[in-house]
């Protein structure tokens, strides 16, 4: 094996090896095997929730709509209060603690005000997956911005570009860490999304899923469906960090 080839194999030594640990312990009976089933079995269960029963499918396609909409929500609203905030370091800091307080604010412990505001419909998981992303989106693109390389910003001042072209610079130079935020926010939005769904009266969504798997002790259900949870927030995750780096190239420069 060329090392071309071991280095195109290399993300997956960590499944293998994690999926053997899995067996092993299923084989030496490490954890009762009633609550750690075997990898086999749990595929056998992802697939017939995925392509049999079509229940697990559609959980997760409920789940990919209200992140989806969660992300969007926050990327629109935390973007552009975080350049706004970037532009004036003074402003920013009259405003850091509420910011600050809220991001460090476990968001579960404010899901019943966002009942008493908006209910119990599909809606209020989106805003409560939305507030939380759009605080660490807002964090993040505002430290972008205030720490934008000040050598680029400059260099466009010294050759006469108008105040809207420095902007544009400025904002160039943010966008790595606004990636970063994106990241994180997408990661945040998605807890909070599925942790709304177990606890928020929801009729259908991976979080109702694992909760009601553990609750009928259907462990082979609950894992697959802990499973496709994990997929998601990973497919989100390195979708944001390949735009980046198609997008944002000139990073580290």
């Amino acid at each position: 094996m060329n090392r071309k080839t071991l280095d195109r194999l290399r993300p997956f030594f960590g499944v293998v090896g994690l999926v053997a640990i899995w067996q092993a312990a299923v084989i030496g009976e490490v954890i009762d095997p009633v609550l750690l089933p075997s990898p086999a079995t749990t595929l056998s269960a992802l697939h017939t929730g995925l392509f049999e029963s079509g229940r697990l499918a559609f959980d997760f396609g409920k789940t990919v709509q209200r992140a989806a909409m969660s992300i969007a929500l926050a990327s629109a609203i935390g973007i552009p209060i975080g350049v706004i905030l970037g532009a004036s370091e003074k402003f920013y800091r009259s405003v850091e603690f509420i910011i600050d307080f809220f991001r460090s604010t476990p968001a579960s412990a404010i899901f019943p005000l966002f009942l008493l505001l908006f209910g119990v419909g599909d809606m209020t998981k989106v805003y409560i997956g939305a507030f939380g992303a759009s605080l660490a989106i807002i964090f993040n693109v505002a430290y972008g911005v205030m720490n934008a390389r000040k050598t680029r910003v400059l260099a466009a001042k010294v050759m006469g570009a108008p105040a809207w072209q420095r902007m544009v610079v400025v904002l160039l130079e943010s966008l790595p860490q606004t990636f970063i935020g994106l990241r994180m926010g997408a990661t945040l939005a998605l807890v909070l999304m599925i942790t709304a769904e177990m606890l928020l009266g929801s009729v259908d969504g991976l979080g109702l899923r694992i909760f009601e798997e553990q609750q009928l002790f259907n462990m082979p259900g609950m894992y697959a469906a802990i499973f496709c949870a994990g997929l998601l927030g990973y497919t989100i995750n390195l979708t944001l960090f390949l735009l980046e780096r198609r997008f944002v190239h000139w990073a580290g420069r």
